[in-house]
């Protein structure tokens, strides 16, 4: 699969860097940026799940329910990651603002940042989503990605900012980041190679 979506991830998490940099960012403000980031993931991923026409429920079950591969199995998938993701990030932007991150979300530079991830992001799901329509992907295993890319990235950030109190150390970790992010986005698209019909590509 030609991935031409690595470049725009890499641009749009080093402008994050740069912003945080200049601007002398806090480990909260640049968690912000990250936060605005999984929501876009997020919605880019309900949009995706909402436009699959062909996909297996193998293995997957929802409250001890097997889903069926039906639209309606698919709205339902759709909705319930929507209410569980859109929770977890609730409580999330909780704690940022709770923690001295209301400043933050009134600045322009959080507004370009996740502007750059949004469009890296749209791209990425025009990507996906055309695959999608050429192969059968699992719908459960859509429903589960976005938790298995952003949660290590997080974790990875702020453990790094406690351990390094300082703007060097912030940006070690968040170009630590950055690599998990390109990681993870390559794993993704891997996995779904397989599920492809080379007759069915655009």
């Amino acid at each position: 699969m030609n991935d031409r979506t690595i470049g725009p991830l890499v641009a749009s998490n080093s402008l994050a860097l740069v912003v945080a940099a200049y601007e002398s960012w806090s480990l909260i403000d640049l968690l912000v940026v990250y936060w605005a980031q999984n929501v876009v993931i997020g919605i880019a991923n309900i949009a995706r799940i909402l436009k699959l026409e062909r996909f297996s429920t193998a293995g997957f079950m929802m409250n001890n329910e097997p889903v069926s591969a039906t639209p309606t199995g698919r709205r339902q998938v759709a909705w319930f990651f929507a209410g569980h993701y859109g929770t977890f990030h609730a409580f999330y932007f909780f704690f940022l603002f709770q923690a001295g991150a209301g400043a933050t979300l009134s600045t322009s530079w959080l507004w370009l940042c996740a502007a750059g991830f949004a469009v890296n992001h749209w791209f990425s799901f025009r990507q996906h989503c055309a695959h999608d329509l050429a192969g059968r992907p699992n719908i459960g295993s859509l429903m589960a990605t976005p938790y298995l890319r952003v949660v290590p990235m997080h974790i990875m950030v702020i453990v790094g900012g406690l351990l390094m109190d300082s703007l060097a150390g912030l940006l070690i970790f968040g170009a630590l980041k950055t690599v998990a992010d390109v990681a993870m986005h390559a794993v993704e698209h891997r996995r779904y190679q397989k599920h492809l019909d080379p007759d069915r590509l655009p």
